[in-house]
C-alpha cells in the first residue's frame, strides 16, 4: 500500500516588477523605504477593545517599489531600512493602483539586511489601471 506524503512547496520568490493586478500567493524580499500610519482606532487602555492600526509603507527591491498596506502587528515590523520577507502576499487595488497586502493566510517576517539597492524610479503603485469589462462572445 502506497503512502502519500504531502510536502511543503518551496516558495518561489518574485521581484516587485513581476507583480500584477488581481494576483496573489507572492513571496518576496523587500526593504522598507518609508512607513506612515494612516489609521489608528481603539484605545490600548481598554483590553477588550481591539486596536486597529494601518500603515502605508513604501517597500521595494532592485526592480522597483510598491505600497505595502501593513495591518496591526505588521506595522511594527515595517520600520524604514528594515528588510522583510513577505509571504503569500496579494495585490489589492486601491483607487486604480496596486497595493501589496498580507492577510491572515500570509505572513511578514523581518530578515537579514538585503544587499540590493532599491530602484526608486519604478513605483508600481503610481501606475493607474482602468477596470475594463470584457464582453465574451458565445
Amino acid at each position: 500500500m502506497a503512502t502519500s506524503k504531502t510536502s511543503m512547496r518551496k516558495p518561489v520568490f518574485v521581484k516587485v516588477d513581476q507583480l500584477k493586478p488581481g494576483t496573489s500567493g507572492h513571496t518576496l524580499t523587500v526593504k522598507v523605504l518609508e512607513s506612515k500610519t494612516v489609521l489608528q482606532k481603539g484605545r490600548a487602555a481598554s483590553a477588550h477593545l481591539r486596536q486597529t492600526k494601518i500603515a502605508e509603507c513604501l517597500v521595494g527591491d532592485e526592480t522597483g517599489t510598491i505600497v505595502f498596506t501593513a495591518r496591526n502587528e505588521q506595522v511594527d515590523m515595517m520600520k524604514p531600512n528594515a528588510t522583510v520577507v513577505v509571504r503569500n502576499a496579494k495585490i489589492d487595488m486601491f483607487k486604480g493602483s496596486m497595493r501589496l497586502a498580507v492577510d491572515k493566510w500570509g505572513r511578514v517576517e523581518v530578515t537579514e539586511p538585503a544587499s540590493f539597492t532599491i530602484n526608486k524610479d519604478n513605483n508600481l503603485s503610481l501606475v493607474e489601471y482602468e477596470l475594463v469589462n470584457v464582453e465574451l462572445e458565445e
